[in-house]
């Protein structure tokens, strides 16, 4: 759990804020015009993860960025909706319990009602399937920037027809987003542990 609230405080934190002196001078002048940063904020590298960066560690990090920024917003609308009454029809074992038979957020994971640890498992392994063999930008197949995960399965229907400025500008939209989810999921789980009730989300 831990590793996983630190990892995703990295992820964020890769590319938006002040200006920074000294040693993330050479950070700036490379990337001050890279995707995503942008006012209010700027270039943004509090824990100096650029400092001396080439741009291959620049893109890793984009990368990693990315992925947990896309988690993070379907953990965010996962949150929201189960705490909304909304979950998944039918049982979620053999034994017949349903999905709104267990609790929301990481109650479902942690605790005397979580899901069996048979059932955890198994999502895990799936989550390890989409990391390794699905989730991936594979070189060659027409992807145009890091994050790019269509590996040519759109054939240019959708991505393909757009111009270069709408482009950048969906990026940008994607890249915040997924900024303010990491924030959102992260919020959400901590007042889980504080208790008490969030606006829109309800009693946590």
């Amino acid at each position: 759990m831990k590793s996983a609230i630190i990892a995703a405080l990295i992820g964020s934190a890769t590319a938006f804020a002040p200006v920074q002196t000294g040693k993330a001078t050479t950070a700036l002048n490379a990337f001050e015009s890279e995707l995503g940063a942008q006012p209010p904020l700027g270039f943004f590298d509090p824990l100096g993860l650029l400092d001396n960066a080439d741009q291959e560690r620049f893109d890793r990090l984009r990368y990693v960025e990315l992925k947990h920024g896309r988690i993070s917003q379907l953990a965010f609308l996962g949150q929201i909706t189960t705490r909304g009454g909304t979950h998944l029809p039918g049982s979620i074992d053999y034994a017949g319990h349903s999905f709104d038979s267990y609790p929301n957020g990481l109650a479902a994971l942690f605790g005397p009602d979580s899901v069996p640890d048979r059932g955890t498992v198994q999502i895990f392994c799936f989550i390890g399937l989409l990391e390794l063999f699905v989730m991936k930008d594979i070189e060659g197949t027409g992807n145009e920037h890091v994050g790019d995960f269509r590996n040519g399965l759109d054939g240019g229907v959708f991505w393909g027809k757009l111009d270069e400025e709408t482009k950048l500008k969906k990026r940008g939209i994607e890249l915040n987003n997924g900024r303010a989810a990491m924030m959102g999921i992260l919020g959400l789980m901590m007042h889980e542990q504080l208790g008490g009730s969030i606006p829109i989300v309800g009693e946590m």
